[in-house]
């Protein structure tokens, strides 16, 4: 959590700032959560939704998109292509570049997962009187504006939960 001291160069009064310190933990609990009791990690199903997201991709693609190192990439592509979750291919003009692909097994994973975080999502925004969820929503896309492209890029990109 922020303190007084950490937070002493900002217009942002504390309490405010550690609201969103609140939000984004939860946030980020919702995401882990949709992942629990699967058989894929966090950092594989990062893997997976990126590739949803792009369809197939070169491993570097991949790894720009996730913001890691190539080797990264292709120790969770070993895992996924072992599980069923991806195949991989190579570029018809370059048979040196290795290409990643969901399988439909993937694509359900997927799915499953988006499902099971928009129901979460759902139970509590229900409970939450629709005047302020539309303000929340407006003060978040309006949040995700001042951010730009630059530090969040894409909706998966860099860091995909």
């Amino acid at each position: 959590m922020a303190t007084a001291n950490q937070v002493a160069t900002t217009k942002t009064p504390v309490d405010e700032l550690v609201a969103f310190e609140v939000a984004t933990r939860d946030l980020v609990g919702v995401a882990l959560r949709s992942v629990e009791q699967l058989e894929v990690s966090l950092p594989q199903f990062r893997l997976l939704l990126t590739l949803s997201e792009l369809g197939r991709s070169t491993s570097s693609d991949c790894a720009r998109a996730l913001g890691v190192v190539g080797s990264s990439v292709t120790r969770l592509a070993d895992r996924l292509h072992n599980s069923g979750h991806l195949v991989r291919g190579t570029d018809p003009t370059n048979r040196s570049i290795v290409t990643l692909e969901l399988t439909a097994q993937g694509r359900k994973l997927v799915k499953q997962v988006s499902t099971r975080r928009r129901r979460e999502l759902s139970r509590v925004l229900d409970t939450i009187n629709a005047d302020e969820r539309a303000a929340c929503a407006a003060v978040l896309r309006t949040l995700h504006d001042h951010f730009g492209d630059d530090y969040a890029g894409d909706l998966y990109n860099p860091m995909p939960l």
